[in-house]
């Protein structure tokens, strides 16, 4: 039966290929975008893509009712969009640190407390939090954004206790690095140096995440909830 699926910052990277995949499962699909434009295939699987900027909870508002109008509530939220400002904490200014916060963290709390709404009522739901190894780990010069995704594990944690009884499970993937558009413009000596880290020596595809996140939005996944799965090649074993 086709959910309702909405995927926060689905228009590039994790994101795209995680709307693509959901889309493909025939699921109706929505994503959020704040800039560019979403590909034309995406829209082509018939995929709804909204402005919003999950910073502003009247974009956050405004977004949901146009999905609601479209495909009915959510019931399966992927909270992925965020964003990095890294700097080592002497040159790191409060705003670095805030903003970061705010978008990862901040922006996940509006999208996820809104989406509950319609999932309280239907007492079920799906939500699964992009995190990342270094929340888990940490990662010089991101402090702001590791302490970002360190307290998605918390929030989704929380919200699992919370919630559980209406059948609502949050799980978090942590994806370590994937081959995206940031990390093919490193140079070939900073690649060879993230990749030598890797056990398995190579980055992620970025269907590798999608695969996961459907996983633990699917039936087989229901006895599943507060979970943090790494997706990292063995990078953070441990954590």
């Amino acid at each position: 039966m086709s959910r309702s699926v909405l995927v926060t910052g689905g228009n590039r990277g994790i994101g795209l290929a995680i709307a693509r995949a959901f889309a493909d499962a025939g699921d109706k699909v929505a994503v959020t975008y704040r800039s560019g434009k979403p590909p034309v295939d995406l829209i082509d699987l018939g995929v709804l893509a909204v402005r919003c900027d999950i910073t502003d909870p009247e974009q956050v508002e405004q977004a949901y009712k146009e999905v609601e109008a479209a495909h009915g509530n959510v019931e399966v939220l992927i909270a992925n969009a965020g964003i990095t400002k890294d700097q080592l904490l002497m040159r790191m200014t409060e705003e670095d640190f805030t903003s970061v916060l705010d978008t990862n963290l901040t922006g996940t709390f509006r999208v996820v407390k809104r989406a509950n709404r319609g999932m309280l009522r239907a007492r079920k739901g799906r939500v699964v939090l992009i995190s990342s190894v270094v929340g888990l780990t940490g990662q010089a010069g991101q402090a702001n954004y590791a302490a970002s995704k360190a307290g998605l594990v918390g929030f989704a944690r929380s919200l699992a206790r919370e919630l559980g009884s209406r059948n609502i499970t949050f799980n978090v993937v942590a994806p370590g690095f994937v081959d995206t558009d940031m990390t093919r413009s490193l140079s070939d000596e900073q690649q060879a140096g993230i990749v030598a880290q890797v056990p398995l020596g190579r980055y992620a595809q970025v269907e590798e995440i999608a695969a996961v996140v459907r996983f633990l939005a699917s039936d087989d996944a229901s006895y599943i909830t507060g979970a943090v799965i790494p997706v990292d090649g063995g990078l953070g074993m441990g954590h």
